[in-house]
């Protein structure tokens, strides 16, 4: 499992610090160079002979220049499908609300139809433009255009907000140096510890100040290290005594790790990141889950709720770790809070011995809309941060962790065991995660498949004929019709349809009010 831990060059020495600022300065610059040759086919061996030559960089250098191209253009590839896919569906969004303006289902609150309307025509139009560019893209094999130092910065160089020197800073803030077990643990940017001061340095060599026929010099910082990870980060940079040579010197195994050096608000960080040994680990989804008693958890933005299940998959109890603050806190506080919600959720595991535990395969995607507080909220979400968390923390604790789908798991939970065993819709979900886990399908009981089969069925039968001829035309009112009548030929052939389609019809049509199941208004 890789780990990452950050610390802080404490240093007031001017001189050095240019020497490291003009070396990360070449450094981006050998990478965007890179950057750009790679996407004219240029061949990467090719590239990293170059580097070196025009940039005055060692061999070790250039290589990580042109990794770190080659990383970015993949994870561009990658993400370019998601991309498009979010555009098409804000596309589709946007068209609903025009067609329900238009025809009388919404009306504007702030501003008069027109204007409304012709906002709306605007973002479509800008929203299709990127659809046909992203697409384009896509079809040939390319990526869309990378700006180095960050969008929303180069818009503000444009506006005369930031200046031509802060632009070029935010372009040449890093540096990289992979690890290396054969090197110490790294060749180019090593981090060593004094016994005797009791104090952490980097060492980065500077071969731009490297005179003819000598080794490059090496520029050397005092870092600051946090002091929970103090002795964690010595161990890895330290090494390992493995025995001695013919002249009684010791033989020292170093771990490889990576380094990185970032600049901003003119302090620099030094992340190091490395592999962590842990004890537990994640299962494949057909593994069985071999403990007695498993955790299911349902991660929300403001609360974890957690399950305990016999391997029976019989539920034993529950708890809810509210969060709240995570909806309007800033980054550092989210953090932290996060770290101190899932240690609590573990202490209480620990307790109970719970030894493996299941959760939710979140598969996130961007779902901004024209309302700003909307946009505001799934911006600060959290979810995926709180489930990394989970997850690494139970795998260094030795838990066994197994990922499922979490589709129609509050729907199940509410329908099916909160009036059974009293508890709220997160624990609900989460009885059901853990029973999930475990392999168990979660068939409808007969009372809901009557209540499908005979009120379910009628509502949409009285919903159908109720449609005006008027609105059936329309291209919303052709859509729910025919949602309508796929709904009813699920209803009529139940038995052979999927558990989670019906579920699906049953979360559609009905809700609970006290325990007791009454139809959705449409």
């Amino acid at each position: 499992m890789k780990t990452v831990r950050v610390m802080k060059i404490v240093s007031h020495d001017e001189s050095q610090l240019r020497s490291l600022d003009e070396l990360m300065r070449v450094f981006c610059s050998a990478k965007r160079y890179a950057f750009n040759r790679l996407l004219e086919g240029r061949n990467a061996k090719d590239i990293i002979k170059r580097l070196p030559r025009q940039f005055r960089l060692n061999k070790r250098f250039a290589e990580d220049a042109v990794l770190l191209a080659q990383a970015l253009i993949s994870s561009q590839r990658e993400l370019l499908p998601m991309r498009l896919e979010d555009v098409q569906a804000k596309i589709e969004k946007t068209e609903k609300k025009i067609d329900d303006y238009q025809h009388g289902r919404k009306t504007p609150k702030k501003v008069d139809l027109p204007t409304c309307l012709g906002g709306l025509h605007q973002r479509l139009e800008k929203l299709k433009a990127k659809e046909a560019e992203l697409t384009h893209h896509l079809e040939q094999g390319t990526i869309p255009r990378v700006i180095f130092g960050g969008k929303q910065n180069f818009y503000k160089r444009l506006k005369g907000k930031i200046t031509n020197e802060e632009w070029k800073e935010l372009r040449s803030n890093q540096l990289y140096a992979r690890g290396d077990k054969s090197k110490k643990g790294n060749l180019n940017i090593r981090l060593t510890y004094d016994d005797k001061t009791y104090q952490c340095y980097v060492e980065i060599a500077n071969p731009l100040g490297q005179q003819e026929g000598k080794h490059a010099p090496r520029l050397r910082f005092p870092v600051l290290v946090p002091e929970k990870y103090e002795e964690e980060i010595i161990d890895v940079v330290m090494g390992e005594q493995v025995g001695v040579n013919a002249k009684g010197k010791p033989i020292m195994d170093y771990q490889p790790y990576t380094v990185e050096i970032k600049r901003k608000n003119e302090e620099y960080y030094v992340h190091l990141i490395y592999e962590e040994e842990v004890y537990g680990r994640e299962l494949a989804y057909y593994e069985p889950i071999q403990a007695e008693r498993i955790a299911g958890m349902d991660i929300n933005i403001d609360r974890i709720a957690v399950s305990i299940v016999s391997k029976q998959g019989n539920f034993l109890q529950s708890k809810v770790f509210y969060c709240h603050e995570l909806e309007y806190v800033r980054a550092n506080k989210r953090n932290n809070i996060i770290g101190e919600t899932v240690r609590d959720v573990y202490d209480w595991l620990l307790q109970e011995n719970v030894g493996a535990m299941v959760i939710e395969n979140i598969q996130l995607r961007q779902q901004h809309d024209t309302d700003k507080r909307f946009n505001r909220l799934t911006h600060h979400f959290k979810k995926k941060k709180l489930t990394e968390t989970i997850l690494r923390r139970g795998m260094r604790l030795g838990f066994r962790i197994k990922k499922v789908n979490p589709a129609y798991t509050s729907i199940i939970g509410r329908f099916k065991y909160m009036k059974k065993y009293g508890l709220s819709v997160h624990e609900s979900a989460a009885l059901v995660i853990g029973r999930r886990g475990l392999g168990y399908q979660e068939r409808l009981p007969k009372e809901l498949i009557d209540i499908i089969k005979t009120k379910v069925k009628r509502h949409w039968i009285a919903v159908l004929g109720s449609m005006e001829e008027s609105y059936k035309q329309s291209k919303s009112g052709k859509k729910q019709h025919q949602y309508i009548a796929m709904m009813l030929r699920k209803i009529e052939n139940f038995k052979q349809e999927h558990e989670w389609s019906l579920w699906n019809i049953l979360h559609k049509c009905c809700w609970l009010n006290q325990y007791q199941i009454q139809l959705k208004e449409v």
